[in-house]
């Protein structure tokens, strides 16, 4: 027995969207919501079937953008917050150890140790705004190409390969920063240090993330790549030592001259500004170095970071004073007090 002898009916085809403007050209449902009301509008078949995507991909460019700058505006002011903490000492506790750190560096703390904290959280914050913007706007491109069909892939590989000709170009560059960078978080040095650097030796008086400026004894600008930067030697932190090597002929008393110096070492320092400059006692190391012009004494004390120049002068022009007026023999060829380095 069969069921349904009779014709199978046949369905009306889909109408489209839009009438033909052509006989070709007409709106699918693929064209999007937009195709019918452009093409009705402006009679324009192309514009019409690429209204979607454009008028779409506006909309999505304008919102990625809207929330780019919004997450820039708040990743920019967390980092401001932060770095203020830092420089006014109101760290988070995950970089209190850095703060504690640069503190027992400085040792006396006060206004010194204030500004060099704050200029280090100026210049690491300006860095990292620099880098938030620069990851939040990048990621923010991408996606906008993305929105409009361009394919990615060849444009990454092309960044890839241009990325990796500047870097081997600029490599030197790149070092210059990334030594700038660590030596700040580090807290190697800070501005108003006395530091020898190997090119150069004298007081910091800028650091950027490129290069350093010194000035030097003789009142010359250095300015020092920090990528060419291969140790650093700084004379202001923790603690400062004078230290003076003290001539002696070979027919002097040595007890009676030990006992001279260092009575007459302490004597110098022993009034302010000098004694406020101090760390420890003065002391007499006793006999450095024999020569065949004579004998040398050490004297020693530890002073405040960058104060031991002054104390230095000051006990080298009190022990000549005093073993002038106690008839105590010079060296052979020089009897001139010289001091140590």
């Amino acid at each position: 027995m069969q069921l349904g002898t009779g014709p199978t009916p046949v369905l009306p085809p889909t109408p489209p969207l839009a009438a033909p403007l052509d006989g070709t050209s007409t709106c699918t449902v693929a064209d999007g919501a937009w195709c019918q009301p452009i093409l009705q509008l402006t009679d324009s078949a192309w514009l019409a079937r690429s209204a979607s995507t454009i008028i779409d991909g506006s909309l999505k460019t304008v919102l990625i953008l809207v929330l780019a700058i919004a997450i820039r505006t708040v990743a920019h002011r967390m980092i401001a917050r932060v770095a203020q903490g830092v420089g006014e000492g109101r760290a988070p506790s995950i970089l209190r150890p850095l703060r504690e750190r640069a503190s027992q560096r400085m040792g006396t703390g006060g206004s010194a140790l204030i500004e060099r904290r704050r200029q280090r959280a100026a210049t690491i914050g300006s860095l990292l705004r620099s880098i938030a913007s620069f990851v939040i706007y990048g990621t923010a491109f991408v996606l906008i190409l993305g929105e409009f069909g361009v394919n990615l892939a060849p444009i990454i590989a092309s960044a890839g390969v241009i990325g990796v000709a500047v870097g081997f170009g600029a490599q030197n560059l790149i070092k210059d920063f990334l030594s700038g960078m660590f030596m700040m978080l580090e807290d190697q040095y800070g501005v108003g240090d006395v530091v020898d650097v190997g090119p150069a030796t004298g007081t910091v008086e800028t650091i950027g993330l490129r290069v350093t400026t010194i000035r030097d004894i003789e009142g010359t600008l250095w300015y020092v790549r920090n990528g060419a930067i291969s140790r650093v030697g700084n004379f202001s932190q923790h603690f400062s030592i004078a230290l003076v090597d003290v001539p002696l002929g070979h027919g002097a008393d040595i007890p009676l001259a030990t006992e001279i110096a260092e009575r007459a070492a302490r004597d110098a320092v022993a009034k302010p500004p000098l004694a406020d400059d101090l760390l420890g006692e003065v002391a007499v190391l006793g006999v450095q170095s024999v020569t065949a012009e004579g004998v040398t004494l050490r004297v020693t004390v530890t002073t405040r970071p960058g104060q031991q120049v002054a104390v230095r002068r000051a006990i080298i022009a009190a022990v000549t004073s005093a073993f002038t007026e106690a008839s105590i023999p010079p060296p052979a060829l020089n009897g001139a007090v010289a001091a140590g380095h």
